[in-house]
């Protein structure tokens, strides 16, 4: 009896071992975690500097604080004033630049000869390059362009049978949807110095997505002259300006858009003479006397 009672003392006390090891064996095992290290606090200037060193490099990437200094070549408009306000300094190649006026002849070409001078006048790394016109709303004054500076030998027009100087015997012409395929191929070919276009009115948001696209083979200034309504719809040019008249050979040049933070007062520049001192003279309105181009510029701009 007496063994019998301690092989059963003996049996229960394995089995509480037994039941004790494999409820250990049960529990999870506890985790010890380290208490989180404190947040460094970083000054703004080296948190700039830290997005600096880790943004990548991309030449489509700017600040909107700040004026985009681009990459790529530009050809300087030849006014001081305008250039250090144009991302990279100048006019921009592969892009388009659009230039919205009320209406044509306030000196738009003249703002765009130094440039076109730069061009075709062979001063250029690439030596003389054509400049191709479509569809001005004028003929070009071939003296006043040679007194500029400009040769027109380079020059090459082409007109639409639906632009300004449109009439009915000039059926023969490009209608618009082929001077708009004649300029993106134009774009596209890589051997015009300079294109200037002007467009026709409520032009597709479409058709400027194709011209932007065919803008970035294009090794130059890409300038579209549109209307002044235009302002009010989406455009794919990365640059657009607004003209206005701002007395006799004074030109008003709002930013519109651009790769930078707004500015604030339009610029004024003072646009290269055609007129003589005399009717020059002549035509500046007396001292305090606002004219009537100055009082519609005034009403755009508002």
């Amino acid at each position: 009896m007496y063994s019998t009672l301690v092989e059963l003392s003996l049996s229960l006390v394995e089995r509480s071992a037994a039941s004790a090891t494999v409820a250990a064996a049960a529990q999870p095992a506890v985790q010890v975690i380290a208490a989180p290290a404190a947040v460094p606090v970083v000054a703004p200037a080296a948190e700039e500097m830290l997005h600096r060193q880790h943004l990548p490099q991309v030449a489509a990437l700017w600040r909107a604080d700040r004026l985009s200094a681009l990459p790529g070549p530009v050809t300087r408009s030849g006014f001081a004033a305008l250039d250090a306000e144009l991302p990279g300094g100048g006019w921009p190649h592969r892009a388009l630049t659009e230039l919205l006026l009320p209406h044509p002849g306030l000196g738009e070409l003249r703002l765009l000869v130094p440039a076109l001078v730069h061009i075709a006048g062979g001063s250029s790394a690439d030596g003389c390059r054509s400049v191709m016109l479509f569809d001005p709303p004028a003929a070009l004054c071939g003296p006043a362009l040679v007194q500029l500076g400009v040769d027109a030998q380079q020059l090459l027009v082409v007109h639409g049978r639906e632009g300004p100087r449109a009439t009915a015997a000039l059926r023969r012409l490009l209608s618009s949807a082929d001077l708009l395929w004649a300029l993106e191929q134009a774009l596209k070919s890589g051997h015009v110095g300079a294109v200037l276009a002007w467009l026709p009115q409520r032009l597709k948001a479409d058709a400027l997505r194709r011209l932007q696209l065919a803008a970035q083979a294009h090794d130059g200034p890409a300038f579209l002259f549109r209307e002044v309504d235009a302002r009010a719809r989406p455009s794919a040019a990365p640059l657009r300006l607004l003209l206005q008249g701002a007395g006799i050979d004074r030109l008003s040049v709002r930013m519109l858009k651009r790769r930078g933070p707004p500015l604030a007062q339009p610029l004024v520049l003072a646009l290269p003479p055609v007129l003589g001192e005399r009717l020059r003279l002549r035509g500046e309105p007396p001292a305090g006397v606002t004219t009537a181009g100055q009082r519609a510029a005034s009403s755009i701009a508002g």
